[in-house]
């Protein structure tokens, strides 16, 4: 890490006089490309304190299945990191540098190194005429509509759904925009894994389909085709993500999104530890509806509805792992560069998961509130 510090901090020298600019995911066709080489710098740093209301006060962690802000009752950095960008008409990379908590928790199978590692990646577009862009190395994940960046989404917490699939990718990517088509192959080294699973040869492939018939739609559909277990199980998973963003810069628009995803059974020959391929697949799925209101130039209201249901214990890692969610937040833009948000959020479980101050129970309850801060 103090090398990686070591080395951003020269290229923040380095880079004193370029420009500097929000960006969103440097490797996503639809971003406008300068025609002459250009250097940016990108920061976001994003400050927060949860509270868990049922778990023990000297509980310091939230719920296993959560990766964001997931320190409980304690001032903490969920997300901070700076990032240099380098684009051309025909060339672009990336480099950010990350900490906090979400690395903390997300990155914890990944290599010490690779921990604190963002994005590094570089692409190259392949035709003179069309928009079409390679792009090799680590990147934010295209799959779901909400990422690790907190200000672009429209909850201040993460759904279950978002939680428990990749918010990052490593691996290779082709990616052609039209203007209302976006189409995207890659090859992978696995389900959110910089280093591959031990004992898995891959690798894992993944789509993108999306259709944006006009700027107040946005449809889409990505999948994952491979494993995130070793061969010696032969567990093949198959995984589809669907959304729909309607009227997203209106004074109210809405998300929809659902999850389903499958898992080959591992089946034991009797009297025998071999595995063998067959039997059937766990499947697990989850729905989710997303509103926001734009109560003000600077302020909206959000609530959200969802579904977790992964009772074979696939996914999430807890067997019967059924669960509903519920949140309502509210934002308010101090400065377009600063973010206060505020959320109350509430699980109910089909059976006694959560951690309670006389046991476990159903129901857990939260509030969390965040300062973010981008340039």
């Amino acid at each position: 890490m103090n090398k990686l510090l070591f080395f951003s901090a020269a290229c923040l020298c380095a880079a004193s006089s370029v420009a500097v600019a929000q960006s969103a995911d440097s490797t996503s066709s639809t971003a406008p490309v300068p025609t002459a080489p250009a250097l940016t710098l990108t920061g976001y740093v994003e400050a927060y304190y949860t509270q868990d209301l049922t778990a023990p006060k000297t509980t310091q962690e939230r719920p296993s299945f959560l990766y964001n802000h997931k320190r409980n009752r304690e001032f903490n950095i969920n997300h901070a990191y700076f990032k240099l960008a380098y684009a051309t008409d025909r060339v672009r990379g990336n480099l950010a540098v990350q900490v906090g908590t979400y690395a903390q928790y997300n990155y914890a199978a990944e290599q010490p190194l690779l921990r604190n590692v963002y994005e590094a990646n570089v692409g190259v577009k392949l035709s003179k005429t069309r928009d079409l862009w390679l792009d090799a190395g680590i990147f934010s994940s295209h799959i779901g509509f909400e990422s690790a960046v907190s200000k672009d989404c429209w909850t201040l917490t993460r759904s279950i759904l978002a939680e428990n699939s990749p918010y990052y990718l490593a691996g290779a990517k082709l990616t052609y925009n039209t203007g209302k088509w976006t189409l995207l192959g890659s090859v992978l080294n696995g389900w959110q894994r910089i280093a591959k699973l031990p004992g898995y040869s891959g690798p894992s492939v993944s789509t993108q389909v999306q259709f944006r018939p006009s700027d107040k739609v946005t449809l889409n559909w990505s999948s994952f085709l491979g494993s995130d277990r070793p061969d010696s199980l032969k567990q093949g998973r198959f995984f589809n993500n669907f959304y729909a963003i309607i009227n997203p810069a209106g004074r109210f628009g809405v998300i929809l999104g659902f999850d389903i995803g499958s898992d080959r059974k591992p089946v034991v020959r009797t009297g025998s530890t071999d595995r063998v391929e067959g039997g059937g697949s766990y499947v697990w799925y989850a729905p989710v509806v997303i509103a926001r209101y734009k109560t003000s130039d600077r302020s909206y209201l959000n609530g959200r509805v969802e579904y977790y249901d992964d009772k074979n214990a696939v996914i999430i890692g807890i067997l019967g792992f059924q669960t509903m969610g519920y949140s309502l937040g509210y934002d308010y833009y101090i400065l377009p560069q600063a973010l206060f948000r505020i959320e109350g959020k509430i699980y109910d479980s089909k059976t006694p998961i959560f951690e309670t101050t006389s046991g476990f129970g159903r129901q857990n309850t939260s509030l969390t509130t965040s300062l973010a801060v981008s340039f």
